[in-house]
């Protein structure tokens, strides 16, 4: 199984801090029937800035070290972007990593806000050969309240990642039901972790795959599993026509998000 956004480089982000954590991750990746994980870390959030050079040394050094303790797991280089307006200079300046050198590239939202400029730097992005992918949709406070703005940026080209996390309700439950609005919309193409650590925000990759074969199928398990392939490896991943997400009646009222 591939894991796709995880935040295991130890002393990059708010993810792994020693080496120690490390091994800890890994050991529980493996647990959960990960063999692949791309190490994504945070890069212009407010906190954290991770160029391109600097998590390519640390994915080779974390390599070496699993190596080393005998720890059956590849870490492929990525990072997590907060959406920023500089962002097509500097993929220009060679500061942004897509996932696994691919033309896939993370693109998180403040969990609050979605940006003016949002719908243009996407169009930019994909105008630059990028396909823009937007981490945990699930959890941003405007998706939820006008899932139809979710809806406009994947019909016009980008994709989406589910959190596992989410998925499985560790999160809450309004933001698991709107994690299967997502799914069931056609708005979200791959799970992933987001895992930061192996206690509060750990993997649950096998529970989120299992929830989403009890409440669709095992065909959306496989399309969530052979995108995650697809796309490290560079290649056009699967995606169905986009609906709008459903309103829920409840108590006789529409809920909208």
């Amino acid at each position: 199984m591939i894991d796709l956004h995880s935040h295991i480089l130890p002393g990059l982000d708010d993810g792994a801090q020693t080496e120690e954590d490390l091994l800890q991750m890994a050991r529980a990746a493996l647990e959960d029937g990960i063999t692949t994980i791309v190490a994504t870390p945070h890069h212009m959030n407010g906190s954290y800035e991770n160029t391109k050079l600097l998590i390519e040394k640390s994915v080779e050094t974390a390599n070496s070290l699993l190596s080393s303790h005998h720890i059956d797991l590849t870490i492929l280089p990525g990072q997590e972007c907060r959406i920023y307006g500089e962002l097509i200079e500097d993929i220009e300046e060679g500061e942004i990593l897509a996932l696994n050198h691919s033309n896939y590239l993370f693109i998180e939202f403040p969990s609050a806000q979605v940006p003016r400029f949002s719908k243009k730097l996407l169009y930019d992005l994909q105008l630059a050969g990028k396909v823009p992918v937007i981490v945990h949709p699930e959890r941003n406070q405007v998706f939820m309240k006008k899932p139809d703005i979710l809806h406009d940026f994947v019909k016009n080209g980008a994709l989406a990642q589910l959190t596992a996390a989410s998925v499985t309700g560790k999160f809450g439950k309004k933001i698991r039901e709107f994690s299967l609005d997502i799914a069931e919309a056609n708005l979200a193409h791959v799970i992933a972790s987001d895992a930061h650590n192996t206690t509060n925000r750990t993997f649950h990759m096998t529970d989120a795959y299992n929830v989403i074969e009890e409440e669709f199928g095992a065909e959306m398990v496989y399309f969530f599993k052979e995108n995650a392939h697809l796309l490290i490896e560079n290649k056009h991943v699967m995606a169905e026509q986009p609906m709008p997400v459903k309103k829920k009646k409840l108590f006789g009222l529409f809920k909208t998000y």
